[in-house]
């Protein structure tokens, strides 16, 4: 059977891959605690859950219009409004199944073959990905620790070429937590004011994980003059605690708006009309259920970086924002590989070996196109936090 190129260019989610096995070790009796998956460990606030229930009993359980239902697209226009000081009208928003939908269609309706995409990294699993399936090519500008993983104006300016169609900036970041400051901001957004042709995707998806409680702000708060090529992907996800109810959204410019909905109208339709209305409730009701969840994450990451930096071989910067740690393991990863623990000095052998000998399942930093770190998500309990962190201590020890 002969499978297209496209797929063949892209790999599956390493996040997912890894989540799976761990779960599979742990059907196979095995003690894993695995720190893989990116979601948090909080149940959906009840209100949200309460509105959903309505909507089925009341028989909302139809199709709906592709890109959203009016009410909840009124919704997110007035978030936008409240929260960020941007002014969209209706006919520039769309919501999808899941902020990763957005992205897909977002990079479908503006990428053609030989098209450039910007992609700062460590990044996001699937942006690469992402831009491949559009038979785009995905130019990787690394932002090592050295750098605390933000890119310079600099570096942005070098990787623009007469082919670059869109620039992807995630912050709050995934996988490492850092975050743009808004005069950091500006200097990209003077950089991008000299490329009219560029598109920009702002990923705001950890918006309200804020660990430092300094008001977040993206591109578009630090250069307005953007808006008109700028389009803001956001979702019910990390901030409500609502993975599995797949709703994503994203606002900009109505004509890419509207071949996003014409590109989802031939997908997957409409998203789930129950979690549409459960999302509706989720940005129009009380905010005051993400703030036992922050404080938590806040605990835990000031544990988790504080354990790591202990650590011989490992060393790990404080974050601004999301629930993740992304230590730098090149030197753990070294000493392994010179006493034979390891047959390969890599990240991808550190992570198997982490799961063998220490029963913890962590994501490789190649994933995220930094070879030679590792990302954990403290959206776990504090136990298994501590468990986790003793077994890695004693296996690198």
């Amino acid at each position: 059977m002969h499978l297209s190129k496209r797929v063949q260019a892209i790999k599956e989610s390493p996040t997912l891959a890894v989540t799976a096995r761990a779960a599979r070790l742990k059907a196979e009796g095995r003690d894993i605690i695995g720190l893989g998956a990116g979601e948090p460990d909080f149940d959906t606030p009840q209100h949200i859950k309460e509105a959903a229930k309505r909507a089925i009993d009341s028989g909302f359980t139809k199709y709906t219009p592709v890109g959203g239902i009016p009410s909840l697209k009124h919704a997110i226009v007035e978030k936008f409004r409240r929260e960020n000081g941007l002014d969209y009208q209706v006919n520039e928003v769309i919501v999808g199944v899941g902020g990763k939908q957005c992205i897909f269609n977002l990079a479908l309706a503006v990428l053609d073959a030989g098209d450039e995409v910007v992609i700062p990294a460590p990044f996001w699993v699937s942006y690469a990905d992402i831009a491949l399936v559009a038979e785009a090519k995905p130019v990787i500008v690394e932002c090592g620790i050295e750098q605390r993983f933000k890119l310079t104006p600099a570096q942005l300016a070098a990787a623009i070429t007469p082919r670059t169609k869109l620039f992807f900036i995630n912050s709050p970041s995934n996988p490492t937590g850092s975050v743009y400051t808004l005069e950091e901001l500006k200097a990209l957004g003077e950089v991008l004011q000299r490329h009219p042709r560029v598109l920009i995707a702002t990923d705001d998806m950890y918006e309200h994980v804020n660990l430092t409680g300094t008001p977040f702000v993206n591109i578009l708060n630090a250069n307005p003059l953007l808006k008109d090529r700028t389009v803001v992907l956001n979702g019910v996800s990390k901030a409500y605690s609502m993975t599995g109810w797949r709703i994503g959204y994203a606002a900009g410019p109505a004509p890419i708006i509207k071949a996003m909905e014409i590109l989802q109208s031939q997908s997957t339709s409409n998203p789930t009309s129950i979690s549409q209305v459960a999302a509706q409730a989720a940005l129009e009701g009380p905010q005051d259920c993400i703030a036992p969840m922050v404080a938590a994450f806040r605990e835990r990451h000031a544990y988790v970086v504080d354990r790591f930096n202990r650590i011989p071989g490992l060393h790990c910067l404080e974050a601004g924002g999301a629930f993740y740690a992304f230590p730098d393991a090149r030197e753990a990863i070294a000493r392994l590989h010179a006493k034979g623990r390891i047959q390969t000095p890599t990240d991808l052998a550190l992570a198997d070996y982490l799961l063998e000998h220490g029963g913890v399942a962590v994501v490789p930093g190649s994933a995220f196109g930094a070879e030679g770190y590792f990302r954990i998500s403290f959206a776990t309990s504090m136990e298994n936090l501590q468990t986790a962190l003793d077994r890695i201590e004693q296996a690198l020890a």
